[in-house]
């Protein structure tokens, strides 16, 4: 007959997590915290990892690591990722917030320096921030400032950077009692990996030659480096940069800015004409087509348009650089388009403000939403296939050549 015992069980095993040491309770809290993100997401995919089944409708694919504070210290919490959709789990961790403290921080600031309108006095107490004191809008600004200044100087370690994109947009700034223009200069890139980054934001008094050769110059001293392709619209100024700071890259002028100069040299009566004429050049399956129709386009014009003719013959090896390249990442490059859409992004969080009390608000709330959505990037798909990337750098394909393996489409 066995002796009954007399240790109770679960007092015992509490008792000795509570002599446990930090690290120990760390380590027990990590391992189950990522036992319940696997068994949810597993939940999420219809089926374990790794194991067949009918019913599984998603796959897993890698981790997303996120930093959980905890009495037992900061815990790094690997969050599954899958091929199809997004998984979070927002019953244990929070969303980054970053863009909307640093728009409360300003609209809080434009209010407190009594530049606020109308409209702005009800923003202001739609966010609730009527009785922020100038105390806590400086310790909030701190934090944001903290958060945005490392983003933005953090090293550039993620490359090479095959493909940049660079872009400007103005936004109103009060200083010295009027409103002026201020410009704030975004570069983008494509990494080693194949994800979008934002690489750098800076805000200066107008865009110039030397606004942009300083910005590319810090780029470049952070560790930007194996650019093959920057896209960007006509600025003098810009081009001029990208030369002197990437010497070994090609410049991409953009279709769709190029297609906007060309009509303001066109007549009226031709531009659907020739404008037509022009996707047609894009539209061509190789290289090789995308020349000849470009040929044809100048021999349709050169007769009747000859300023649309010499206009098209200046621009074509910038327009068409992205002839060099594999056929599979011609949309992603050939235009600033994408980039244009992260700035409809940024407006549609400035808007709000209208009017800036200074410089260092841009900075925080452009800055704010620019690390958020690079955070977004490097949490979602991949922007440029693997293979495709590989091909770009070793300048393997011809120009010729069709590339139809699906395996080397762009996966977003």
């Amino acid at each position: 007959m066995t002796a009954p015992s007399s240790i109770d069980p679960a007092r015992f095993l509490h008792e000795q997590l509570a002599q446990a040491s930090p690290d120990l309770m760390r380590e027990l809290l990590s391992t189950f915290i990522d036992a319940l993100l696997s068994a949810e997401a597993d939940a999420v995919c219809g089926a374990g990892w790794g194991q067949p089944s009918p019913e599984r409708v998603n796959r897993r694919n890698g981790y997303r690591h996120r930093d959980l504070d905890t009495r037992v210290g900061t815990i790094d919490v690997a969050v599954p990722k899958l091929r199809t959709g997004s998984y979070f789990p927002d019953w244990l961790l929070t969303r980054r917030r970053r863009a909307e403290a640093a728009l409360t921080s300003v609209v809080a600031t434009c209010y407190l320096l009594g530049v606020s309108t109308r409209r702005m006095d009800k923003l202001v107490q739609s966010l609730g921030i009527t009785s922020l004191s100038r105390s806590q809008v400086s310790e909030m600004s701190k934090d944001l400032d903290e958060q945005v200044a490392a983003f933005r100087t953090r090293p550039l370690d993620a490359g090479p950077y095959a493909f940049v994109a660079a872009d400007a947009l103005t936004m109103k700034v009060r200083e010295g009692g009027r409103v002026i223009n201020a410009v704030v200069l975004v570069a983008t890139g494509v990494n080693a990996d194949g994800h979008r980054e934002i690489l750098g934001v800076q805000v200066t008094t107008s865009e110039t030659g030397p606004a942009w050769l300083t910005f590319f110059q810090d780029l470049v001293a952070r560790g930007l480096s194996g650019v093959r392709l920057v896209t960007s619209d006509a600025h003098a100024g810009l081009v001029a940069a990208i030369g002197a700071t990437l010497p070994g890259a090609t410049w991409q002028r953009c279709r769709t800015h190029y297609a906007a100069n060309l009509m303001s040299v066109t007549p009226k009566s031709s531009w659907p004409a020739v404008k037509a004429m022009l996707h047609s050049v894009y539209d061509q399956p190789t290289a090789k087509d995308v020349h000849t129709q470009f040929d044809k386009l100048l021999d349709a014009v050169t007769d009747k348009l000859p300023a649309v003719a010499e206009h098209l013959d200046t621009a074509r090896a910038d327009v068409l650089a992205f002839t060099g390249f594999p056929k599979g990442l011609w949309r992603q490059v050939w235009s600033n388009n994408p980039n244009e859409r992260l700035n409809r992004e940024i407006r549609r969080r400035t808007d709000v403000v209208g009017i800036f009390p200074d410089r260092g608000s841009v900075i925080r709330l452009v800055g704010a939403v620019l690390a958020e959505q690079h955070d977004e990037w490097a949490e979602g798909r991949r922007y440029l296939a693997l293979e495709l990337l590989a091909k770009a750098h070793l300048n393997l394909v011809p120009g010729d050549q069709e590339v139809t393996d699906p395996t080397l489409a762009l996966t977003a």
